[in-house]
């Protein structure tokens, strides 16, 4: 074969693969096209190419009540609890009084005998200063007292009262009248009601702690002196206002912002400004409005304008 023919043939190849990838590629974009225009139209599934709906679950903004509360523990006291002391020193000779005795003002309850060796002296006679039940008696006859020793401790246990110590950083809300609720382990899951009554002008300077002293509101007699309580007390409290379910709003860059749904389903980013909260609740002071409907479970995985499905 000539050197010219095999030119020739050389170059016929070369036009036949031009041809081919010509073609080729031609047909890609008709392919392309085509899927495209079907993805337009809605596509085999007919989904319209849209992501799917997240689902949530929303509640309204309503008007409610928010309280906030500081827990602590607190002592049942006698209103009137007294400490008697003796007016002399000496041994305790006699007592004529236990716990659980029911005395009056100006009874005789023990007597001190202030007599030291080789001195002989009268009996000296220890007077109730108050009328009550026996509350403590720590010493026994022949123990040797002082005019400091608390020979007893008399109260009215017809009327009892709520001793606790509020922290420091709390000691602003604190003020007379503010309701309480009370709780026993030796009552069960049954609640009481209470308010403060009683205010400490100062702070406890070594546990800076603040002494205040409630009443009851619903006494039972099961409730007796000495008894520990768990205290909830109410150091704000709010009502009629709106309100929304505290897991309803998200902190993004320092922002909270809620989502709330329109009337086709559409959630919308909204900034709000948030009040008071407790562990269940938070206000809204702007943001939203009664009424609306706000994205209270699924909304971390929504963005603005995502189509939603509500579930109850």
């Amino acid at each position: 074969m000539s050197k010219r023919k095999i030119v020739t043939i050389v170059i016929i190849l070369l036009i036949l693969v031009f041809a081919v990838f010509i073609t080729l590629n031609y047909l890609k974009i008709d392919i392309f096209k085509g899927n495209t225009a079907q993805q337009s139209q809605g596509g085999p599934s007919g989904q319209g190419g849209s992501r799917n709906a997240t689902t949530v679950r929303i509640t309204p903004v309503s008007s409610g009540t928010i309280e906030q509360s500081v827990i602590v523990n607190g002592e049942i006291l006698a209103r009137n609890q007294v400490t008697i002391y003796p007016t002399v020193g000496g041994k305790l000779s006699e007592s004529f009084i236990t716990i659980g005795n029911r005395v009056n003002r100006g009874d005789r309850i023990a007597m001190i005998d202030p007599s030291r060796p080789g001195e002989n002296f009268s009996p000296s006679p220890v007077i109730s200063t108050v009328s009550g039940t026996v509350l403590q008696a720590p010493f026994h006859v022949g123990d040797t007292l002082t005019t400091q020793s608390g020979i007893f401790v008399v109260g009215d246990l017809s009327s009892l009262l709520v001793e606790t110590y509020v922290p420091e950083r709390f000691v602003a809300s604190v003020r007379r009248g503010m309701r309480a609720v009370l709780w026993f382990e030796a009552i069960g899951g049954e609640k009481f009601n209470a308010e403060v009554t009683e205010i400490s002008p100062v702070l406890d300077p070594v546990s800076r702690t603040l002494r205040i002293r409630l009443s009851f509101l619903n006494y039972d007699q099961r409730i007796r002196a000495g008894m520990f309580a768990t205290i909830s007390l109410v150091t704000n409290r709010k009502t009629n206002i709106p309100v929304i379910a505290r897991t309803s709003v998200i902190n993004t860059y320092g922002s909270w912002i809620v989502f709330a749904i329109d009337e086709k389903n559409i959630a919308r980013r909204r900034e709000v400004t948030l009040g008071i909260d407790n562990e269940e609740l938070v206000e809204i002071l702007s943001g939203v409005e009664l009424g609306d409907k706000v994205v209270s479970a699924g909304q971390n995985f929504l963005s603005d304008g995502d189509l939603v499905r509500v579930v109850e």
